[in-house]
């Protein structure tokens, strides 16, 4: 299959390609298209001809989108928009990845694809405002994936950030009152692949399987990475409250993702445990 992947530099784009066997995958990163002009969008899609489309691409600084609304809401929207548009023009399918943002981490039970917007924050909004575009210019042939906490031994992420630290501190505060589903970029890698050669379409969300908060996230790690070698010693992380650590933007306290729409359309793969990707993920930095 011929497939176009917007987001050539990040983590999720990056795995893709790993996963690409004997499909013809092409990355594209903001040197080779501008997804903010339709125009130059439709002129270098044209060359490829891809049958479907990833859109791997965001503004996802959280806090900077705060005081940067207009960047965060041309990639988030006005870009998923284009995309949008020529996918419908040109028959291809579309996979887009968005996130646990759209909620507002207040219900206290898993939120269902179908559950109303409740962004905290403009990252969040934004996010809202591309799926929404999405869904009214092309419905009928594309997929939105919502996941939460990716993680992957290339690219910026928690993960790595918490060994840089662990290796480097006395000791670590981390928040305890956020919970969220932790999520390895190979496995939402697969999702999107299973997604764009089956022509899954709807909303539905992929993480791994389970629960955590940032907190039991970086006690994984840490003990994870002392039975692999990647620390040579523990320090004590202790348990601190969002109240503690203040942010620009506000993050969702509760933002679990239902998975129940994947039995029927993604049949073939299931979620592994969070921290058994963990682990596995670990093993590549060894």
């Amino acid at each position: 299959m011929n497939i176009v992947v917007i987001g050539k530099s990040g983590q999720l784009a990056h795995e893709i390609m790993r996963l690409a066997g004997d499909d013809s995958v092409h990355c594209l990163g903001r040197d080779d298209i501008n997804i903010l002009d339709a125009v130059n969008l439709a002129s270098v899609l044209n060359r490829f001809q891809p049958e479907g489309i990833i859109n791997a691409s965001a503004y996802t600084g959280v806090d900077k989108a705060e005081s940067d609304q207009t960047n965060a809401y041309a990639l988030n929207q006005t870009a998923v928009a284009n995309l949008a548009t020529y996918s419908k023009q040109n028959h291809c399918h579309l996979v887009h990845v968005s996130t646990d943002y759209v909620f507002g981490g207040d219900k206290g039970s898993p939120y269902q694809v179908d559950d109303n917007y409740h962004p905290q924050g403009v990252y969040g909004a934004s996010k809202a405002a591309g799926e929404k575009a999405l869904l009214d210019i092309y419905p009928q042939a594309s997929c939105i994936l919502r996941t939460s906490w990716v993680y992957a031994s290339h690219g910026n992420n928690f993960v790595k950030t918490m060994l840089r630290l662990m290796a480097e501190k006395q000791e670590l505060g981390v928040i305890d009152d956020q919970i969220g589903s932790p999520t390895w970029a190979r496995d939402l890698a697969k999702a999107c692949m299973y997604a764009i050669k089956n022509q899954v379409s709807g909303v539905h969300h992929w993480t791994d399987n389970g629960v955590a908060s940032w907190y039991d996230f970086a006690v994984a790690i840490q003990s994870l990475a002392l039975e692999k070698g990647l620390l040579t010693h523990a320090i004590p992380i202790k348990p601190i409250p969002s109240s503690a650590y203040p942010t620009p933007a506000k993050r969702p306290h509760y933002s679990v993702l239902d998975k129940s729409t994947l039995a029927s359309e993604f049949s073939a793969l299931v979620p592994q445990y969070w921290r058994k990707a963990l682990s596995d993920m670990l093993d590549e930095l060894t």
